[in-house]
């Protein structure tokens, strides 16, 4: 059950802040954050090394994506594609509402269900495919302004006890501060174990199973203004698990 967290401010120098959470089989090989695309050089993204997606990205032109397992779809399926390809398909885009416009005619039944968030400095969109047949299409919906929050469901949803649990805090934790380097409350919320270290529950934003999946990886991403003339999105990551790393600062 993979989290996004989202906060929106049209208004303010940095507009979107994104908060995300990558939990998987803590065996299935990965690599940080990084341009690991030859084609897509203005892609930075966690490079799934089985299936060679991302599971979050951002490109040179400031625009994120990234893609959740809905509820009873984790994992690979003969005959469908991976869904960590729609990532890397957003970011061929330079703006949010053209990568949104074109991923939204994908054909449903080549993909196992998905939420996916694309978003810039201007507009943000949350894409669901909840439909195992692939019968129904891609439903595209704007995100709103604030702080919003998205798992294996539907957006906010309170039946999921991760939500239920974490989107009252994230709502009143301090917002990150990107242009002086304060992610303190954020980055303590994302690593949160929901009590005592070593918690196994999934219902805290930071967890390890006995069957051998967990919370692998935490991410933070930035997007600046235009207003900012030049100012780049910035990329923060840290390793959970199997091993835990420091957060450090990602080149894009």
């Amino acid at each position: 059950m993979c989290t996004l967290v989202i906060l929106r401010r049209p208004a303010h120098s940095w507009p979107v802040i994104l908060g995300a959470n990558r939990d998987e089989m803590l065996d299935r090989p990965w690599r940080a954050p990084a341009r690991h695309w030859p084609d897509r050089p203005e892609t930075v993204g966690g490079l799934d090394e089985l299936a060679g997606g991302s599971w979050l990205a951002v490109n040179e032109h400031g625009v994120l994506a990234g893609v959740l397992n809905r509820f009873g779809s984790l994992g690979p399926q003969s005959g469908k594609r991976s869904r960590g390809e729609l990532v890397l398909e957003a970011l061929d885009h330079a703006d949010a509402a053209a990568a949104a416009a074109a991923l939204a005619m994908i054909e449903p039944a080549s993909y196992r269900p998905f939420n996916l968030v694309i978003a810039d400095n201007r507009d943000a969109f949350w894409l669901r495919h909840a439909d195992p047949t692939g019968v129904l299409p891609v439903m595209v919906r704007p995100l709103p302004g604030g702080v919003s929050m998205i798992a294996s469901g539907d957006l906010d949803d309170s039946g999921n006890p991760r939500i239920a649990a974490y989107l009252p805090r994230f709502r009143a934790a301090p917002a990150p501060d990107p242009g002086n380097g304060d992610w303190r409350a954020w980055e303590a919320l994302l690593a949160d174990e929901g009590g005592a270290p070593g918690a196994a529950s999934r219902a805290a934003m930071s967890f390890a199973l006995a069957d051998g999946f967990g919370t692998v990886s935490s991410a933070l991403i930035a997007l600046p203004a235009a207003e900012q003339g030049g100012a780049r999105p910035v990329f923060r990551f840290a390793a959970r698990r199997p091993e835990r790393g420091p957060w450090r600062t990602i080149a894009v």
